[in-house]
């Protein structure tokens, strides 16, 4: 599947670049058409001569190389390739690309980048394991990189623990999974929705509320590098997708996420409502900007539509509806009755009294509660992560 493939691949200094001579090979016997781009530091633990023959490509470093006279193109490297593979990736790498730094060959390479990268790092447990670490992958994961997983075992430290890179047939075959559409959502429609709803009450002021909608990206993101052909209806929000061939639809009010909703849910397999709806909206909106004179102000309010319960009373059995809820008391209680009443295969909840989860942060904690009442608790983790737990068990039911 990865014949004809045009694929960067970008190598670092790290002790890992051993393996890079494998991960060429695996590359071309598969039909690929290999770049190396290297480091200068990893030429110190492989050597250019290596990759170059193994690949049948020059392994450039340089901008420019003196003795040829060649001007290696950063911009025309990201525009030809089909993939852009990093391994092994360094923490110091690492921490360039999510800051966005540029100061040799294989940065510029990334920054110019068109195409889906990945990256497999390599580093020892503390490093991999350090907050600086844990955030510069998570920053890399938010741009719309994918992480492919370290593995564990022994270290070049001696230590034994997370940290190696995964080894290279595990990496040209989860390439191979990813870039032949062999992907366990490849035909699957998904729903999704995400952020507030605004309810107007004059042109200018609105009931809101304070979801940010990063929960509801992050999912459709995930969707989306499973294969999933992504529908976001979200509501305002500064969010913005990271995976491409996601169909955002913006909406602002309940009654406006309602009717997008009922568009496209009839050809959907599953359905995502991670969406913060209000319950209730003003009965009538000023036409003009209401101005403050009395001392008390009242606002004449009347309930939303249900979406989530809407939807479940349409729900085809073969269609997988999932619903969110977030609470601060009876938090199981709530949740239990939810499924019920509104015909979901399972929710997501979380707790306003879990530090770490909620609105606006980086950072979930939930619990996932199906129609059988089977309960899975995960720890505190990105929004990225917590997605990619969501994600999984949608596959599971689908």
């Amino acid at each position: 599947m990865l014949n004809g493939k045009k694929i960067v691949l970008g190598v670092c200094g790290s002790i890992a670049a051993y393996k890079a001579a494998s991960l060429v090979r695996l590359l071309v016997k598969a039909g690929a058409k290999v770049q190396v781009v290297m480091t200068a530091d990893a030429v110190n633990f492989i050597t250019p001569l290596t990759l170059a023959t193994l690949s049948k490509k020059p392994a450039l470093v340089n901008y420019f190389e003196p003795a040829t006279g060649q001007w290696n193109n950063h911009v025309e490297l990201g525009l030809w390739a089909d993939a852009m593979l990093i391994a092994p990736a360094s923490a110091n790498t690492l921490a360039k690309m999510a800051t966005g730094q540029c100061d040799n060959l294989l940065l510029a390479t990334y920054l110019s980048a068109k195409c889906p990268v990945y990256f497999a790092p390599a580093m020892d447990l503390d490093m991999w394991k350090h907050p600086a670490t844990v955030n510069n992958v998570q920053k890399l994961q938010s741009y719309g990189n994918v992480l492919i997983q370290p593995g564990t075992g022994e270290l070049a430290s001696g230590l034994h623990g997370e940290g190696r890179m995964a080894e290279p047939e595990e990496i040209v075959q989860f390439l191979t999974n990813q870039l032949s559409g062999n992907l366990p959502l490849t035909g699957r429609k998904v729903l999704v929705t995400a952020g507030p709803t605004y309810e107007a009450i004059d042109p200018v002021r609105f009931i809101g509320n304070h979801s940010s909608g990063k929960m509801g990206f992050a999912i459709a993101d995930r969707l989306a590098v499973l294969g999933a052909e992504v529908t976001l209806v979200t509501g305002p929000t500064s969010q913005t997708n990271n995976q491409p061939g996601i169909k955002r639809v913006d909406v602002t009010s309940a009654s406006e996420m309602l009717e997008a909703c009922l568009m496209y849910f009839e050809t959907a397999d599953a359905c995502v409502m991670s969406a913060a709806v209000a319950d209730y909206t003003p009965v009538t909106v000023a036409p003009q900007k209401i101005k403050k004179q009395d001392q008390e102000f009242k606002i004449e309010l009347k309930k939303t539509t249900d979406i989530l319960r809407t939807l479940g009373e349409r729900k085809r059995k073969n269609q997988l509806l999932v619903g969110f809820a977030l609470e601060t008391q009876n938090e199981e209680e709530n949740a239990i009755e939810k499924i019920r009443k509104k015909n979901l295969d399972f929710i997501v909840l979380n707790s306003l009294n879990d530090q770490g989860a909620g609105f606006k942060t980086d950072t979930n904690k939930i619990t996932i509660i199906d129609q059988h009442l089977q309960k899975t608790t995960f720890d505190l983790k990105s929004k990225a992560d917590t997605a990619a737990d969501i994600c999984n068990k949608i596959i599971e039911l689908i």
